[in-house]
């Protein structure tokens, strides 16, 4: 019972969004952040209140719940890249499920869907070929490095504590990304610090060392760009020297002098030092080159499971044509290209229209066509009339969906299927309510992206109604 902003022994009841845990008291659900898992019985301080809803925080732990297991990265706790580490793979899998289908019914108000069992991930570690590193002179320390009497250096090269945008807390093994990553980005490091070359404050925007990305591929390239905050000339020529000699794995080495206030660098020019300026990831026989700005899915073994997935619910005979929207580097449209007659890539960035086109002439794959600007413009009447209605429109949008201009332009494309592949089941849902009088949702498969995470892809096959 709450009694002084405190819940004593009461069990965690579920999961909930975002991957926070929730607990249904007589006073309403209340939401509680942290290492806790379905099961556990804890202790309670509200923290926030919400009109009927109530944040909490664990204060001590009586009983851990059967669903958990054992962390294996000393990061844990602090680190918010993988949350769900203490919980068992097969109760994330059930979760993740859960939730698409609970989207679903509440959002899309779409009743009684057959959803596939999530396709799991062959490996739940080391699955992801992208990162990115900040470097920082605000660096965040644990308790217990307070608490040891040791000092440590200000500086930090890793990751945002969460909720703190101007604390870092340094990475000494990552288990989300293969080798060499975590060699590469602890090298820069210590040599950085060893030269005494300042780390960048993101108070006061000053500093040289500023950001690490690092790309490994499936067929064993390498890319890394390190950003810099100021432009150095000798530094930047003595950072770059020391990647280039001591680390040969590095297959495109990369720069970028970035003056503005915060990391993007899709408006920065990229500076090319060494190697190939791009890295190759292959999707059975199809060879992708991946550039410094280009967009590729962070884990290449789940998008050939999704593309895959996509592809089988376009339900292509070699007679169709295909519009292939937020189509971004034309990875789905040159994947699913020689089982359609046509292909029609649609996507707002030039820069990944160009490599979407580059790609297709790599692949030998001449029935795709690309087009940059906004869909809402470009898939007008005349659009249509001239490349021809498509008979099977597979969309692919960021995780705010599709606005309902977008969702209008479909339907008046009339396609006979609709594939909707999508990273946010939340937003996907609404869209597909906007798109229930035309359209029944006939599959629905998830697919996990990303272990030990909440996130959750997924892909819907809308059949249109005929009267």
């Amino acid at each position: 019972m709450l009694k002084n902003n405190t819940y004593e022994y009461v069990e965690i009841t579920d999961f909930a969004a975002e991957g926070k845990c929730i607990f249904k008291s007589e006073d309403g659900v209340i939401f509680v952040e942290g290492n806790v898992a379905p099961g556990d019985i804890v202790d309670l301080q509200v923290v926030k209140t919400k009109k009927k809803l109530k944040e909490a925080i664990v204060t001590k732990t009586h009983k851990l719940s059967p669903l958990r297991t054992d962390p294996y990265c000393i990061h844990h706790g602090v680190c918010g890249g993988c949350r769900w580490q203490h919980i068992d793979y097969q109760h994330q899998l059930k979760f993740k499920r859960q939730q698409v289908i609970d989207h679903f019914e509440r959002i899309g108000k779409i009743r009684n869907v057959e959803s596939n069992q999530i396709v799991a991930a062959p490996r739940t570690e080391y699955y992801r070929n992208k990162l990115e590193f900040t470097f920082s002179n605000w660096r965040w320390l644990t308790k217990e490095q307070m608490d040891s009497g040791q000092t440590f250096s200000k500086n930090a090269l890793g990751f945002h504590v969460p909720k703190r945008f101007d604390k870092i807390f340094t990475v000494d093994h990552c288990h989300l990304q293969p080798d060499p990553s975590n060699t590469i980005r602890n090298s820069l490091h210590h040599f950085a610090n060893l030269k005494n070359i300042p780390y960048y404050d993101v108070r006061f925007n000053v500093g040289i060392m500023r950001n690490l990305v690092v790309r490994t591929a499936n067929t064993g390239d390498v890319m890394v760009i390190v950003q810099f905050g100021a432009n150095n000339e000798e530094v930047i020529a003595e950072v770059m020297e020391y990647m280039h000699k001591t680390h040969p794995e590095i297959t495109s080495l990369n720069y970028i002098i970035n003056l503005k206030g915060n990391d993007s660098y899709q408006d920065q020019e990229v500076i090319h030092y060494s190697g190939e300026t791009f890295i190759r990831e292959t999707m059975e026989d199809l060879t992708f080159l991946v550039g410094p700005k280009s967009f590729y899915q962070t884990n290449s073994d789940q998008a050939y499971q999704l593309f895959s997935v996509a592809r089988e619910y376009a339900g292509l005979t070699g007679n169709e044509s295909v519009y292939d929207l937020y189509t971004g580097t034309g990875t789905i449209a040159n994947f699913v290209a020689r089982r359609a007659k046509k292909v029609v890539g649609v996507e707002y960035v030039e820069a990944a229209v160009q490599d979407a086109r580059r790609n297709s002439e790599l692949n030998g794959i001449t029935n795709t066509s690309f087009f940059a600007g906004d869909m809402r413009n470009i898939m007008n009447e005349s659009f249509l009339e001239t490349h021809g209605r498509p008979d099977v429109i597979i969309t692919d949008p960021p995780r705010a969906g599709m606005d309902q201009p977008v969702v209008e332009t479909i339907l008046k494309a009339a396609p006979d299927r609709v594939v909707y592949v999508s990273c946010n089941t939340a937003t996907q849902a609404r869209d597909l309510a906007l798109m229930s009088e035309d359209y029944e949702v006939t599959k629905v498969q998830p697919v996990d992206m990303f272990p030990n995470t909440h996130h959750v892809e997924n892909v819907a096959l809308l059949v249109r109604r005929y009267s």
